[in-house]
């Protein structure tokens, strides 16, 4: 049985981005109101006092987009000071990490994954819904922001789409040649953006495996994180490339996650609602840690069953939602 020692935190539900894979533009979409989401001290509290005494130990701040938070750097730095905390890592897309690459990096953040699906303005602008077409060069500049500052590793999620940026897969992988960054390439899933999941709804990582193959070569690779992806590299490359394959190569069986949404609900698998828990309502009404920390172990314990029953099943019960919705 896997340790599952490592807590997606979802620090808000929205985002200044629309990319179609994960707030498609048509979708139905409600926001959690402010007293909705778990008040920061709310969110210390559980960390501190039920998350890393029953053995988490590894932190992703997730969204939406994290960065909108007004505090995020705050807590950041909260999180960071606690002595058992052995990993801290940040997923965003990179809008405002121009300005607040310097003051994370200060707080304690040491480890970003920034979303990058285009080296083109103009499909980016399509992806995440920009129609002025201005806002890659925004996040390419908080990119460069996070490099110069020092955050290592760098990693560039691509989620792959087919006919929209399936055929900037090498210039994409290149990124990772002369640079410390790491290109992770991730399939498409089919969470809450069901009408643009055609025939050919992703592409299957070892199809981009063996297109840079044939182009370079690839050697294994490694570089430090807590997620499913398996690791490559290109002769000499400076960098790595990963690639997380959820659709064609299910990892449930080695999966160490568990996620808590931006309204407090601890989840312990992205594609199956089973098992849930409302920590904040429970929190709110008053009960002592130890009740919770012991729902939460019986969550941790039942989680190799969940995991078996989404493999072997092959459905879901939260496509409805969208990915920003459940906390990515």
């Amino acid at each position: 049985m896997n340790l599952v020692d490592y807590l997606r935190v979802s620090l808000v539900d929205r985002c200044n981005f629309r990319c179609q894979y994960c707030m498609p533009e048509d979708a139905a979409l409600q926001f959690l109101q402010q007293n909705e989401l778990l008040q920061t001290e709310e969110l210390l509290t559980l960390l501190k006092q039920v998350m890393i005494p029953v053995g988490f130990s590894r932190f992703r701040l997730t969204g939406g987009e994290p960065l909108i938070r007004p505090d995020v750097v705050d807590i950041v730095g909260e999180i960071s000071a606690l002595p058992q905390v052995q990993d801290l890592s940040m997923t965003t897309n990179g809008f405002l990490l121009e300005d607040r690459a310097a003051a994370l990096y200060d707080a304690g953040l040491r480890r970003l994954n920034i979303s990058l699906d285009s080296l083109n303005p103009e499909t980016f602008g399509v992806i995440v819904g920009d129609r002025t077409q201005k806002r890659w060069q925004k996040v390419w500049s908080g990119i460069q922001a996070a490099y110069e500052v020092g955050f290592n590793p760098l990693k560039l999620n691509v989620v792959v789409i087919p006919g929209v940026n399936e055929a900037e897969v090498l210039d994409l992988a290149a990124l990772s040649i002369d640079r410390q960054w790491h290109i992770r390439f991730i399939e498409f899933m089919p969470i809450g953006n069901a009408e643009l999941f055609g025939e050919r709804g992703w592409v299957p990582s070892e199809e981009i495996r063996q297109q840079i193959r044939e182009r370079w070569g690839l050697n294994p690779g490694f570089v430090k994180g807590n997620g499913p992806a398996d690791v490559f590299q290109i002769p000499g490359a400076q960098g790595t490339l990963g690639f997380i394959s959820q659709m064609s190569e299910c990892f449930c069986d080695r999966c160490n996650r568990m996620r808590l949404s931006a309204d407090g609900w601890l989840r312990p698998c992205l594609l199956n609602e089973t098992g849930q828990l409302d920590l904040k309502t429970l929190l709110r009404a008053g009960h002592k840690m130890e009740v919770l920390r012991d729902r939460v172990q019986n969550l941790l314990l039942l989680k190799p069953e969940i995991n078996y029953k989404e493999r072997e099943s092959g459905t879901d019960s939260t496509y409805g939602r969208t990915m920003s919705q459940i906390g990515g």
